[in-house]
């Protein structure tokens, strides 16, 4: 019997798996069968604009690609964000996005590719997660249009190709509105401190800039009905049978006038 059991809970796993990937491959059920193709050819187009030719950009900035070079040869380097291997001084912003381009020049060497690759495909990312945030409210076809908009942007093309924090800040403060989103449809606690902690690593990343978006979202917040509880639901639903419940200390009220003798 209980082999029975676990080969029927590891069907069951086995069954879950390949329905997430084929949902992953085809989309949901109740999308168009055009979402996910045009979805897949805008991440791979974004791919493509952010990666190709990126080289041409060479070191980018300097200073930070110095930076990235002082990481691969200091682990104190690399969690200070410092200029140099022997930590005389450390880069004119917090370290977060240093440290995706550390682990890249970590993984494959210190060169213009490995320190920039990183920026694209955060590029990419937030494409992807501008898409499934906008897609929740306003539909799909929306969330194309504004994942297009975000990856054609000139400034987003020029900013996604570049070792610059901004790639990283952006792609963050994006996932905080993918979080924020969640949060405000289920009055979630949990997405709620999730968009808290993707703040602070936005803060990480380019200090005050990252609370750009903090007024926004406390009045996306205060602007959503509060939700009552089941008790205070079914109250509410049910006038009649409260108006006609008898109150405390005394006799339930009388539909034809006043009492008459006898009546309890």
């Amino acid at each position: 019997m209980t082999a029975t059991t676990e080969t029927y809970v590891q069907a069951q796993a086995h069954l879950g798996s390949r329905s997430r990937v084929r949902q992953l491959a085809l989309g949901r059920a109740e999308d168009a069968p055009w979402v996910r193709p045009a979805l897949l050819a805008l991440l791979l187009g974004t791919a493509l604009l952010y990666l190709v030719g990126l080289s041409a950009s060479g070191w980018a900035n300097g200073f930070y690609s110095a930076a990235v070079q002082a990481a691969t040869k200091s682990w104190k380097a690399f969690f200070f964000g410092s200029f140099d291997s022997s930590n005389f001084i450390t880069v004119d912003k917090p370290p977060a996005s240093l440290w995706v381009m550390d682990l890249s020049a970590r993984l494959f060497g210190v060169n213009s590719r490995s320190i920039l690759a990183p920026q694209a495909l955060e590029g990419v990312a937030a494409v992807g997660l501008l898409y499934a945030t906008v897609r929740r409210r306003f539909g799909a076809g929306a969330g194309l249009l504004a994942g297009l908009v975000l990856a054609l942007t000139p400034v987003a093309a020029l900013m996604f190709r570049f070792n610059n924090p901004d790639a990283l800040l952006t792609l963050v403060l994006v996932a905080a509105a993918y979080a924020l989103t969640r949060a405000l449809e289920r009055a979630s606690t949990r997405w709620l401190l999730f968009v808290g902690a993707l703040v602070g690593l936005a803060f990480l990343t380019k200090m005050l800039q990252a609370l750009l978006v903090v007024p926004a979202s406390l009045s996306s917040i205060s602007s959503q009905p509060r939700r009552r509880s089941g008790v205070e639901s079914v109250s509410c639903s049910q006038p009649e049978e409260r108006s006609s419940s008898p109150r405390a200390g005394g006799s339930p009220p009388s539909r034809s006038g006043p009492p008459r003798a006898g009546r309890t």
